[in-house]
C-alpha cells in the first residue's frame, strides 16, 4: 500500500547558532512507534539516506510495521509504503537500518537481537517495493544483532553486524558488489572476543573510501564492564586493516593486539555504540561519554586524531550524576552523541540531555586547539528518549545535516511504556563551513 503523507506541516525556522547554522527546515512524515526507543537508537545506519535528489526514510509505525518512504529533497511531501514486513518493535535493539547503493536500490535490514538475518532490497532503483526476505551470504547469519550499512565511494556497500551475544560476540563484515549485485563475506570475525568479551563498535567510511572503526570492549553483558577505546582502519575496502600508525594488523584483532587510543577503566559509566566520523582529510573523530574517577558526573568527550596524535576533550558542561550498570537497553538521562568533523579543525556534536529539557541540542567547537564549546538547542520540543541519527550521504555530498527526529520513551530492561504513537519528523540544517579558525 502506497500512501502520501497528507497534511504536511513544513516549517522554515531561522535562528542564530554562533555563525554556524542559520536555517532549519522541518518536514513531518507520519506517526511512528514510540513505546520505546527502537526508532531513535543511535546505531541505526541509517534512518535516512540520500542518493541523487531522493531521500529515503524507514521506521516502525504504531503497529510495528516497517514503513519505507521517500521524497524529493526540494519537497516536504513524503511518499510512504507499508513494506509488508514487521519486526519486534518491543525490543529497542531491533532497529531498522537502510542504505541506497550507487544505482539507487534501497537495502533494508530490521528486527535483530540475536535472531536470523532479516534483509531485503528494493525491486527497482528508487522503488519502495521490496523483494521477499533473502540471505546475504548464507554464512554466520543465525545470531545477528546491530546490522549497519555503509556506502563506499564506488557505490558498493558494506554491512556490519555482531555474530553472537553481549559479552561474547564477533564483528562480521560483508561487502556488496554493485556490478554483480552480490554479497561476499570479507570477515566472519574481524574483531575477536575470544569467547570472553565483545567489541561494541562505531564506524564511518570517508570520502576517500577509507573505513574507520573504533570500539570499546565489554567483558560481560553488564554495561558497567565497558572499557577503553580502540581503533582500526582499512584503505582497501575492508580486506586488510591497520592501526593509526600504519602498522598492519594480524587478523582477527583481539584484546592483546588492538590499538588502544584512550584508556578508560571499567565502571566509568563509559557508554558503548556511540558514533564516529572522518573528515575529507581522513582524520577520525569519536564521540562518547564517561566520568573521571574523581567525579560522579559523566561528561561528553571527543577523541580525535590531528597531525597523527590522539587527543581527547572533555566538554565539561554537564552537572547531573548518573550511573550505568546492568543488562539490556537502559533508560539514560542523556543520549549517545553523534559527531561530525566540520570546519578546518572543528567539530559538532548532536545530543539530548535531561538537563536541557530533553531537546535536540548541538555542541559546536570550530577550533579544537581550544576547548571552547558553544551549546545551542536546535528545536524547543522535548524528544523524550530520542538519540540522534543523520543522513551521512547527504552530509558528505552537500554538507546538509538531515536529522531523524521523533519523541520516544524508553524503559529499562527492554521495557516499554504507554506512550502513544508520535510524529516522525526530519530536520534539515544548513551550516556555514568556510569560517576561518
Amino acid at each position: 500500500m502506497v500512501r502520501t503523507s497528507g497534511s504536511i506541516l513544513a516549517l522554515l525556522l531561522f535562528f542564530f547558532i554562533p555563525s554556524s547554522a542559520q536555517k532549519v527546515r522541518i518536514s513531518e512524515v507520519a506517526d511512528g512507534w514510540a513505546q520505546n526507543s527502537v526508532n531513535t537508537v543511535i546505531f541505526r545506519k541509517n534512518a535516512l539516506v540520500t542518493v541523487q535528489d531522493v531521500q529515503f526514510i524507514a521506521f516502525y509505525d504504531a503497529h510495528g510495521k516497517v514503513i519505507a518512504g521517500k521524497r524529493n529533497l526540494q519537497e516536504n511531501r513524503w511518499e510512504l509504503q507499508d513494506t509488508g514486513f514487521t519486526g519486534n518493535a518491543r525490543d529497542a535493539h531491533c532497529s531498522i537500518s537502510i542504505m541506497a547503493d550507487g544505482r539507487g536500490y534501497l537495502h533494508l535490514s530490521w528486527g535483530h537481537h540475536g535472531q536470523p538475518l532479516r534483509y531485503a532490497r528494493s525491486k527497482a532503483p528508487f522503488s519502495l517495493e521490496f523483494s521477499p526476505e533473502i540471505p546475504m551470504t548464507g554464512r554466520n547469519e543465525n545470531h545477528v544483532t546491530y546490522p549497519e550499512f555503509f556506502k563506499m565511494p564506488n557505490g558498493g556497500l558494506l554491512f556490519m553486524y555482531r555474530d553472537g551475544s553481549s559479552g561474547k560476540g564477533n564483528l562480521v563484515i560483508n561487502t556488496y558488489d554493485l556490478s554483480t549485485q552480490r554479497w561476499e563475506q570479507l570477515h566472519s570475525n574481524l574483531i575477536d572476543g575470544e569467547g570472553k568479551r565483545n567489541a561494541y563498535w562505531q564506524s564511518f567510511t570517508d570520502s576517500r573510501g577509507v573505513i574507520h572503526i573504533s570500539w570499546v570492549w565489554r567483558e560481560t553483558p553488564d554495561v558497567a564492564t565497558n572499557h577503553d577505546m580502540c581503533y582500526a582502519r582499512s584503505a582497501d575496502g575492508g580486506k586488510t586493516w591497520e592501526k593509526s600508525t600504519g602498522e598492519k594488523y594480524t587478523l582477527p584483532i583481539n584484546a592483546a593486539t588492538a590499538e588502544y587510543i584512550y584508556p578508560v577503566p571499567q565502571r566509568s559509566e563509559l557508554i558503548n555504540q556511540t558514533s564516529m566520523f572522518a573528515d575529507k582529510q581522513g582524520r577520525p573523530f569519536i564521540a562518547t561519554y564517561w566520568r573521571d574517577r574523581d567525579s560522579d558526573v559523566p561528561q561528553y568527550r571527543l577523541i580525535y586524531n590531528l597531525n597523527g596524535t590522539w587527543k581527547s576533550q572533555n566538554l565539561g558542561f554537564r552537572k547531573t550524576p548518573f550511573s550505568l550498570s546492568g543488562v539490556g537497553t537502559k533508560r539514560i538521562p542523556v543520549s549517545r552523541p553523534q559527531v561530525i568533523g566540520a570546519w578546518k579543525n572543528g567539530a559538532l556534536l548532536i545530543f539530548r540531555d535531561e538537563e536541557r529539557g530533553n531537546k535536540v541540542s548541538l555542541a559546536i567547537n570550530k577550533n579544537l586547539r581550544r576547548n571552547k564549546w558553544k551549546i545551542k538547542d536546535l528545536l524547543p520540543d522535548n524528544v523524550g528518549s530520542w538519540e540522534p541519527t543523520f543522513d551521512t550521504e547527504l552530509w558528505k555530498d552537500r554538507q546538509i545535516l538531515s536529522i531523524f527526529i521523533q519523541k520516544t520513551d524508553q524503559a529499562d530492561l527492554e521495557g516499554r511504556t504507554d506512550m502513544p504513537a508520535q510524529r516522525v519528523k526530519v530536520a534539515d540544517v544548513r551550516f556555514k563551513l568556510k569560517d576561518k579558525n
